[in-house]
């Protein structure tokens, strides 16, 4: 951590001073993120909503979030990425509070929506900001230090839901509104505003919706986070089904941020074979999720938390670097915009077929999302030949992103 937090360790650490300031403000706002994942059980315990309504108001936030993944791959190329990252966060405050000061159900899926419409707009121009200060060959590892800082942060942020769970889960909600606030802030005085998807107007660039190698990535990517949006929508709901308080889930995403931090070293190499890590990582997550699915307490919740965790690793650099090398920097955030919408659609399904799953059985629910993670990786020989297997395709140029 002491390459990430200090800016002036830029020599040290051989990041450069913008990408550490960037790390780090995603790790402030990584303070209060733990609040998604009790969004489904506030709904049940606080509202009063029935389990499948909870499943319907999260699927609201997640169709939101895919416009909000093109909304800011679109603002990154008009007003500039800093520009953008800050209003992004600055929204989804605004949404947060509105979730925790509901008085029911329909206020908070109002603040469900203004929270959906406003959480992807910075990812785009901070992963296309990322991506632009460091070589091709250390992408995997800059996305990598991402994971880690977000999963440091993750630390004292699963520390901090459990005791804040306990006076209420809607004060989770407040906290990640304040983190949201005070991540914008750290950008505007700390990342710098050249702006080099300033000059993607003066010049046609390439549609990222015609690129079919772009489009093959974007179904990987909606197949992984599809698992991920599963695991998460029923973790805490798992817990309170066998009689443990939903609000213990913040200890073990503590237990996962140390093993995703740790496991950074693995990434070394890569962008040598990106395709055979994202194998790898499915298949630890879908051991996990088996274990998850038959453990009958804490312990063995932990050890399926750490083995999920491990397998995470691998399933946030190499992808994410494989979609910014698809594209030049000036079309780079409409990539990467493009890329991110498997998230919105998997946040759009996942909670929906968690909540639906678990209405039939804790441990169906789990093993149908390993049998899923299982499935991808079965499929990834496939995508890399198609990805990686040709040269870049030439495509017609339009305007915008």
């Amino acid at each position: 951590m002491t390459a990430i937090l200090p800016f002036t360790s830029h020599q040290r650490s051989g990041w450069p001073r913008a990408l550490l300031a960037l790390v780090f403000a995603r790790a402030v706002n990584g303070l209060g993120g733990f609040a998604l994942s009790f969004l489904a059980v506030t709904l049940v315990e606080v509202y009063g909503a029935a389990l499948t309504r909870a499943g319907e108001v999260v699927a609201v936030f997640g169709l939101a979030t895919i416009a909000s993944r093109l909304i800011g791959g679109r603002l990154a190329d008009r007003i500039g990425r800093r520009r953008t990252i800050v209003a992004g966060l600055c929204g989804c405050a605004v949404g947060l509070l509105v979730i925790a000061g509901s008085p029911g159900i329909l206020t908070a899926t109002i603040g469900a929506l203004i929270l959906g419409l406003f959480f992807e707009i910075y990812e785009p121009p901070s992963q296309a900001m990322l991506a632009a200060l460091v070589p091709t060959g250390r992408r995997p590892q800059a996305f990598g230090l991402l994971g880690a800082a977000l999963a440091a942060a993750g630390v004292a942020a699963g520390a901090l839901a459990a005791l804040l769970g306990s006076f209420g889960l809607r004060w989770l909600f407040v906290a990640d509104a304040a983190t949201s606030l005070a991540a914008a802030a750290l950008v505007y005085a700390f990342v710098p505003s050249p702006e080099s998807s300033a000059t993607a107007d003066a010049r046609p660039i390439r549609s990222p919706w015609l690129d079919r190698r772009l489009l093959i990535m974007l179904a990987v990517c909606t197949g992984m986070a599809l698992t991920w949006m599963i695991g998460v929508t029923a973790l805490p709901l798992t817990l309170a089904a066998r009689g443990i308080a939903p609000s213990r889930t913040g200890w073990l995403l503590v237990i996962g941020a140390f093993v995703t931090i740790g496991g950074q070293r693995l990434l070394r190499r890569g962008d040598a074979r990106p395709f055979a890590l994202m194998g790898l990582g499915l298949v630890l997550v879908a051991v996990g999720f088996v274990v998850d699915g038959l453990a009958p307490g804490m312990r063995l919740f932990a050890v399926g938390t750490m083995i999920v965790s491990l397998g995470q690793v691998f399933l946030l650099g190499p992808p994410y670097a494989v979609a910014a090398n698809l594209g030049d920097d000036a079309a780079r955030a409409g990539y990467l915009a493009v890329f991110g919408t498997g998230w919105g659609i998997a946040q759009t399904v996942g909670p929906i077929a968690a909540t639906r799953l678990l209405t039939v059985g804790v441990a169906q629910t789990w093993l149908s999302a390993a049998a899923l993670c299982l499935t991808v990786a079965l499929l990834l020989p496939v995508a890399a030949r198609g990805v990686l297997g040709r040269p870049p395709r030439d495509t017609p140029q339009i305007s915008g992103s």
